[in-house]
């Protein structure tokens, strides 16, 4: 099924969501320029639209609509170990790698956290460097540092 791209307009800028009638795809955050064509946010990417709204003016806490997770089997595991990270909390790579049941892979968690396709909704925000900081982040760090502050994570 072909992807489709849409601009949602946000209070902190405009997001490009890839999206399918089964659900989200990817995000990517403001300043990314598209490849493809934008069409107006329909089905799941204009219930995403709504949610994120909500929850980057720290009025929801979690999301509803449909994921479309594509990745290797580690990439899912992990991936699906990032969403059960709680609003407001984070945990480490190591702490990731032992929710897995591989606590020896951090370094590969790491990876597949940077390959996350869809940030914030899969909240890899939330994993930190075990030495302290907040560690980096595909956006930026200044993204990063402003998520985890309106989680009152920092």
């Amino acid at each position: 099924m072909e992807v489709r791209f849409s601009v949602i307009e946000t209070g902190w800028g405009r997001f490009l969501v890839g999206w399918i009638p089964a659900g989200i795809v990817s995000l990517h955050f403001p300043g990314h320029r598209p490849r493809r064509a934008v069409s107006p946010p329909k089905g799941p990417a204009r219930e995403l639209g709504r949610e994120l709204d909500g929850y980057l003016a720290g009025e929801r806490r979690s999301f509803s609509v449909p994921l479309v997770l594509r990745g290797t089997p580690f990439q899912l595991r992990v991936w699906g170990a990032l969403l059960s990270i709680p609003y407001g909390m984070t945990v480490t790579y190591g702490e990731l790698a032992a929710r897995i049941g591989n606590p020896r892979a951090t370094r590969a968690v790491g990876r597949a956290v940077g390959a996350n396709p869809i940030p914030i909704l899969v909240p890899c925000h939330r994993v930190v460097p075990q030495g302290g900081g907040i560690g980096g982040f595909g956006p930026g760090p200044h993204w990063k540092e402003r998520l985890l502050r309106l989680e009152g994570a920092i």
